[in-house]
């Protein structure tokens, strides 16, 4: 009987199968990359006509106050996902997990629907939530005697940057939530069992067998949730355009409003080409300290 587990796919065929994909790929990323690049060392704004201008647009974008600005937000929105989501969602993964648990599918379900929601839809519900006329959130403040905790969420510089991250926190938490709990489900229950019976708690478990064996997990789900939340752009757009002024601005909606408001297309894209540097150098960054880390 033949073994079809040894069976070759010889190079023309494996070519023929990845072609279509890396033929999208290209047009859809590398493509457009490799344009934004050439548009950034010109100065075209409305009309057919560039000047090549070299370093012009980044010798600019360092000097550029808002660029700056969006990018210490975006910096914050991305520590606060790292932080406050990957943790809820590690805690949630180890409750979730518990034999003692029930109706988890139930759970999962209910944490990851807001993942499929349109981005647009979400802005629009936050809204409602943060208003300060009809408010969800004002409404319950002001019903349970906090007064005094009222503020406009969206409007007040101070806070609205931290406003704008609770709805990205909430959308996307079933996104770790279901890569933890993958990885979990690839440890050996004897582990768990073992440590049952030498008397081990729920929270060192957690600290000494869960969160050790499932690292390499979580640092995939961090490198993904630094380059998703450097790149995001529609939930700020619907909750504040960026203001007030540019308190919430973020790099995406600078580079959007540089490109196609403004019409400086060779600027906006140095905006782009810098927001691509700055997200590989932090990913990189990361890489290197994790693996000092485990050595």
């Amino acid at each position: 009987m033949k073994n079809t587990s040894s069976v070759k796919i010889d190079k023309k065929t494996l070519f023929f199968l990845i072609a279509p994909g890396l033929m999208i790929y290209a047009f859809v990323v590398i493509v457009p990359l490799f344009t934004a690049l050439g548009y950034s060392f010109t100065d075209w704004s409305i009309g057919p006509n560039k000047h090549f201008i070299g370093l012009g647009n980044y010798a600019e974008l360092i000097k550029d106050k808002i660029f700056w600005t969006s990018l210490k937000n975006n910096l914050i929105i991305v520590f606060a996902n790292i932080i406050i989501q990957m943790g809820i969602a590690f805690l949630l993964t180890v409750l979730l997990t518990s034999k003692h648990t029930k109706f988890k599918a139930l759970h999962r379900t209910v944490i990851f629907l807001p993942v499929v929601l349109s981005a647009v839809v979400v802005g629009y519900i936050w809204q409602m939530i943060y208003s300060s006329d009809y408010g969800i959130l004002n409404a319950v403040l002001r019903m349970i005697g906090l007064e005094s905790w009222i503020k406009p969420w969206l409007d007040s510089p101070k806070t609205v940057i931290f406003s704008v991250t609770v709805p990205l926190i909430w959308q996307y938490l079933g996104i770790p939530l279901i890569i933890f709990m993958s990885a979990v489900q690839g440890i050996s229950k004897e582990i768990y069992e073992v440590c049952e019976l030498d008397g081990v708690s729920g929270i060192q478990k957690a600290r000494y067998i869960t969160f050790p064996l499932i690292f390499d997990s979580i640092k995939v789900t961090v490198m993904l949730s630094i380059s998703s939340n450097m790149l995001v752009f529609t939930h700020i757009y619907v909750l504040t355009g960026g203001g007030p002024g540019t308190s919430s601005m973020v790099l995406a909606q600078y580079a959007y409003n540089t490109s196609f408001v403004s019409m400086k297309l060779g600027y906006g894209s140095a905006i782009s080409i810098g927001i691509f540097v700055i997200s590989f150098a932090i990913v990189i960054l990361f890489r290197k300290l994790t693996e000092v880390r485990k050595k």
